[in-house]
């Protein structure tokens, strides 16, 4: 089988791949707040979750990203980084983690070969983080991004803030301040309708424009040129070396550049995020049918869209499974 290209051209070189669908937060725009995990028996074992970074590397990815639910509680992680970074044509292994268990687990990963770290921090005032995150300790958050730069260094740390209108977008200035003091990159992400989170979408949805125009109050600011192969435009502080990126599923559709794929911790893959086509991928892994596995990637290329599809109008989201089932 030839290298990865979906049926518009676009060639697709970055995985997601999730390794649980468990988390030590409830974050409210990824997950209800009374979850139902699935059963160890329907979830990808590690050394199966190996076999598809493998494979996928054989068609020419050359980019995995480690997700969840929350990567780091799922035992052993280090073990699978380590293994997946030997992949001989992979270029880089990165992670994203909501950064609670990163004071233990951050120097080890960093050993295992992981390049670089997204963190979530979606506000920098406690009440506010637990009323996101419902269960979530913004003092061990902060403490994992201490050790995270520690063990990468800052210029491979990058935050993560998904807006939300009321409750977060005012607190942008303080983490724009955060990061600019700890030399790393905070990207704004517009809130997805993805699964039944409890807010109305058109409610709280915040757009990056709206967010860019308090920026520029605060900061001067100048854009960029730079592209990290990801969806985020960047922007900088004048005198800093921090990047400020904006990804807008909304309002600026960056579909045309799409390069990804996504591996459910079940096996399922999903060649777009903001749409339900997917195909099955555990039934070939359990039995090990390395031919089958490959038609099934390829038919999974042929089913990517030209572009996702968000309408937040709606009183319920189109796409009814939540982002902890998909992989952030």
């Amino acid at each position: 089988m030839d290298k990865l290209q979906d049926t518009f051209g676009r060639k697709i070189n970055y995985l997601r791949l999730s390794v649980t669908d468990r988390c030590d937060f409830r974050c409210t725009y990824c997950m209800s707040e009374k979850m139902q995990f699935l059963p160890r028996s329907e979830i990808l074992s590690l050394e199966e979750s190996l076999r598809i970074a493998k494979t996928f590397v054989g068609l020419g990815v050359n980019k995995i990203r480690l997700t969840g639910g929350e990567p780091l509680v799922r035992k052993d992680l280090p073990w699978l980084a380590s293994r997946i970074s030997e992949l001989n044509g992979l270029r880089e292994l990165t992670l994203t983690t909501n950064g609670s268990q990163l004071p233990q687990l951050a120097k080890p990963l960093a050993q295992a070969g992981i390049n670089r770290v997204n963190i979530s921090l979606d506000s920098l005032d406690p009440t506010t983080f637990r009323l996101i995150t419902r269960t979530g300790n913004l003092q061990g958050v902060l403490a994992g991004i201490d050790a995270a730069i520690d063990s990468w260094g800052s210029r491979r740390i990058k935050l993560n803030t998904v807006l939300i209108r009321d409750i977060n977008h005012d607190g942008s200035h303080e983490l724009i301040r955060f990061a600019l003091a700890r030399g790393v990159d905070i990207s704004f992400i517009e809130q997805m309708p993805l699964g039944e989170t409890g807010y109305h979408h058109a409610d709280s949805y915040y757009s990056n424009a709206e967010l860019l125009a308090l920026v520029k109050q605060q900061f001067e600011v100048v854009p960029s040129v730079e592209n990290t192969g990801g969806p985020a435009r960047y922007w900088r502080v004048s005198g800093y070396e921090t990047r400020i990126g904006f990804i807008s599923p909304h309002s600026k559709n960056f579909c045309a550049d799409c390069n990804r794929m996504r591996v459910t911790v079940r096996g399922e893959l999903f060649p777009c995020l903001g749409n339900d086509g997917m195909v099955d991928l555990l039934p070939a892994i359990r039995t090990g049918d390395e031919r089958r596995l490959l038609e099934l990637i390829a038919r999974a290329a042929t089913l990517k869209p030209q572009a996702h599809i968000f309408d937040i109008s709606q009183s319920e989201p189109r796409i009814m499974r939540f982002m902890s089932r998909t992989g952030g």
